[in-house]
């Protein structure tokens, strides 16, 4: 079929007219989106089979990744990629009058992850495919997602994210595989012989229907699978409103991340994990048994990842199907299942470590909530008899306490491996966060530093610079990406400085189009293109970014002696929707933004930027044009961050904090490469632990610092009223959670440094070489190696 271009274009135009009934003349570019990915599934189908069909008869191990999020983004381009077609398949629609490009605006990005967890999901499993490994990912089929952003006035609006409006060529309902999911009902208690068993009766049911999406590995005959389930109403209740059942039913694959301000979103959220890790578990189980029979061994074939808490009830429904279904001894099933499954965690906030209520948790999971009491009765015990008597530690650290489920507690006791994502977020776990299970179950923690693939974030995303990269020091890096190290021997070489900067600039037009059609605002393509994209939250800082530019805009207002390398600040991110807090400084940033862009006395040297409905897709055209990256979260508060390493991978300087894999990054690139400041994890957590830390002393000792904020309150922005006063009141009258303002001098500071070492032009090529260089130890294939050789225990297919 895609033999050459020949062939493809004729049986592209044979395919076009049997799904359609039209001529190719009469063809829309969407006709001829589901026609090529039709054409390339159908190409995927004889690996896809037999790829299952070896993991079914070999005694391979396999590993199962359970995550609430795979941010995917669009999968034509990187699937034709994969398969070593894309060439073929691009000359063939030239040909025909096709721009491929044009075909791709058709396929929506996949609404089913909003950050870097899911798009860390979705790196692993092209990895996992690429290096061969037999490893599968489990999901929800988000009907909307999170959500679209619109900005209206400067407001973040919210949209349903409708990406399956026009279906999904990639994806296959498998309906005889569908697996029923219980909720409510009661729990009967039966004793017969001094053995009891447990049936969960009067359960609402709700059906789990799979959809399975391939996952192509890259140049190879692997082809792993991406099963995401879909609720659909099984057996009507009775007693129950037809339509009601219907509506909660759907309403539990309707959207990712339902409002949990009030308990009815919480049980919306709990039913949603618990239907991911049944419906997956009960798939894995019925396979397994169909191989082996009994499940006495089942960690021996099977590993199950749990990514960040949102999955962690596998522990509570592993342990359920091994009790009650099979039948073991309370002391067999936990050993099997804590030999099977692992865990990531992904943050050192708080908040974002799951806590469910009792009163939400017991009636809607009556039984799991039985085996996780049981779980934390009986770690308590063990806690007894190596602290007797120390109260206080065993209430910290149990399961349930003050009628609270803690997830991440859970996931620790549960299971026999628990990573952090960068070197310092691990230490921090270890000594900190996790101390106390550390000291008990030391052995259980490692670090695995965190990955992309760089197939998506450089062979798609900049072709141009893939192409340089390839005549300069041939292709092995695409297999060895640590191979890329060889262009370090040419970051003094005039001509390869050139032809770099050639490259950026072909991206910086590329960007500057794009804003131009989306925005209306003309930048300066000759200016530092200083990017921020990323989740909107206080501890990300993009705050602090803003308050810098206001402070810039200040000082050329003020100051006609001042000079700068003309700058356009970019941002993009969502904030959640009940974050008001976040969708403040959305409103913020746009509020600068008209009035730096309108200022003729300024803006031929700073405009501000912010991208609407930041995804993939976005970001595929955004990294590859970035001078600056902006890491700048709170230090300890970012536990990898991924969007530094794509940066990096691009040739883009960070600008950041001693925070997350940027410290990784620093090691690699060396300190004159790359631009850091602010308050170290230590310093940070030290403030936290002890305190010291007075906002107000900086507002009052620095004008800079007093300016900025006053015009926050002061009526500056026209049409905002009050609107920045929570802004205000949480850097004075909060204290300044983040520490914005004890970070603000070092960091206009550390932007001095950047707009200097800029305008040597000379030495910034050499320092983003070095960068591209060194990005090669952050590809996600190095991270699943790890994974694979230290928890999962699995080892490459060999067809």
């Amino acid at each position: 079929m895609f033999t050459n271009k020949e062939t493809f274009k004729r049986e592209f135009l044979n395919k076009l007219e049997m799904m359609y009934g039209k001529t190719f003349l009469e063809s829309t570019p969407r006709d001829q989106y589901n026609t090529l990915g039709n054409m390339v599934r159908e190409y995927i189908s004889s690996n896809w089979i037999s790829t299952n069909e070896t993991q079914r008869s070999s005694n391979h191990k396999q590993v199962y990744y359970l995550s609430i999020e795979f941010l995917l983004g669009r999968l034509l381009g990187s699937n034709l990629l994969n398969l070593g077609i894309l060439n073929t398949v691009e000359e063939g629609l030239n040909e025909l009058g096709i721009q491929l490009d044009d075909i791709e605006e058709s396929e929506a990005d996949a609404g089913l992850g909003n950050g870097g967890l899911g798009r860390l999901a979705a790196c692993f499993l092209d990895s996992l495919a690429s290096l061969n490994l037999p490893g599968h990912g489990c999901g929800i089929r988000y009907k909307h997602g999170l959500f679209d952003q619109k900005i209206v006035d400067g407001y973040q609006v919210e949209l349903p994210e409708q990406w399956l409006r026009h279906g999904n060529v990639w994806e296959v309902r498998k309906s005889d595989q569908a697996i029923e999911v219980g909720f409510w009902g009661e729990i009967e208690t039966v004793e017969k012989n001094g053995e009891f068993s447990f049936k969960h009766v009067e359960a609402e049911k709700i059906m789990a229907v799979p959809y399975d999406i391939p996952v192509v590995g890259f140049e190879t005959t692997t082809v792993n699978t991406l099963r995401l389930w879909n609720a659909e109403p099984s057996r009507y209740p009775t007693g129950k409103d037809v339509l009601v059942y219907k509506r909660e039913t759907e309403a539990v694959s309707e959207f990712l991340y339902p409002d949990d301000t009030h308990d009815e979103g919480k049980i919306l959220r709990l039913k949603q994990q618990y239907f991911l890790v049944s419906a997956s578990l009960q798939s894995i189980v019925r396979n397994f048994r169909a191989k082996h029979g009994r499940l006495h061994d089942l960690h021996e074939h099977i590993a199950i990842h749990v990514n960040d808490t949102h999955p962690v009830l596998a522990i509570p429904e592993l342990m359920r199907i091994l009790l009650d279904e099979e039948g073991m001894s309370w002391e067999q099933a936990w050993e099997i299942t804590r030999g099977t499954i692992s865990y990531t965690n992904h943050t050192t906030l708080s908040e974002a470590l799951e806590k469910w209520p009792v009163h939400i948790f017991q009636p809607l999971l009556p039984r799991i909530f039985m085996i996780v009491n049981e779980i934390n009765e009986r770690f308590c015990q063990e806690l007894w008899k190596q602290f007797p008597g120390d109260w206080k530690r065993i209430e910290d650290m149990a399961i349930i306490a003050h009628n609270v489920v803690k997830m991440a507690h859970l996931a620790i006791v549960g299971t026999h491996s628990t990573n952090g994502v960068a070197h310092i977020h691990s230490e921090i776990l270890k000594h900190r966060e996790m101390k106390s299970f550390y000291e008990i179950y030391p052995e259980r923690f490692n670090n695995k530093t965190n990955g992309i693939t760089h197939r998506r974030w450089l062979i798609k995303a900049n072709p141009q610079l893939t192409s340089l990269l390839n005549e300069s020091i041939g292709e092995s890096w695409i297999s060895k990406p640590r191979d890329l190290i060889n262009i370090k021997s040419f970051s003094k070489d005039a001509s390869f400085k050139y032809a770099i900067s050639e490259v950026k600039k072909i991206r910086k037009q590329i960007l500057a189009e794009r804003i131009k059609e989306q925005t209306g605002v003309t930048i300066d393509e000759s200016s530092i293109f200083d990017v921020q994209v990323k989740r909107l939250h206080a501890y990300k800082r993009q705050l602090l970014n803003v308050l810098h530019i206001m402070y810039l805009y200040n000082k050329l207002k003020e100051d006609s002696s001042y000079t700068i390398h003309p700058r356009t600040f970019i941002f993009g991110a969502k904030a959640s929707p009940g974050y008001h807090y976040a969708k403040k400084i959305i409103k913020l940033i746009n509020s600068l933004a008209d009035k730096v862009n309108n200022d003729k006395q300024t803006n031929d040297r700073l405009k501000v930027i912010f991208l609407e409905n930041y995804r993939v897709s976005l970001a595929e055209d955004i990294f590859p044009a970035a001078d600056v990256s902006e890491q700048i979260s709170t230090a300890s508060k970012e536990a990898s961050g991924t969007g530094n390493m794509k940066f990096m991978m691009n040739g883009a300087l960070t600008l950041g904090t001693l925070d997350g894999a940027n410290i990784e990054i620093l090691d690699e690139v060396g300190k004159e490469n790359i631009f850091t400041f602010g308050l170290t994890s230590e310093e940070v957590l030290h403030f936290y632990q002890y305190g010291g830390y007075h906002s107000h002393e900086y507002f009052h000792h620095d004008k800079r610092i007093r300016q900025v904020l006053e015009q926050l309150t002061s009526g500056y922005f026209p049409d905002t009223a009050d609107h920045f006063d929570a802004i205000y009141d949480s850097l004075l009258m909060e204290n300044d959670q983040y520490f914005v303002l004890r970070d603000f001098g070092s960091y206009v500071q550390a932007q001095e440094r950047v707009n200097t070492a800029y305008q040597n032009q000379d030495e910034w090529l050499e320092k983003s070489i070095l960068n591209i260089a060194h990005s090669g130890t952050f590809s996600s294939d190095r991270t699943i190696s790890e994974y694979a050789k230290d928890i999962w225990k699995i080892s490459p297919l060999k067809f």
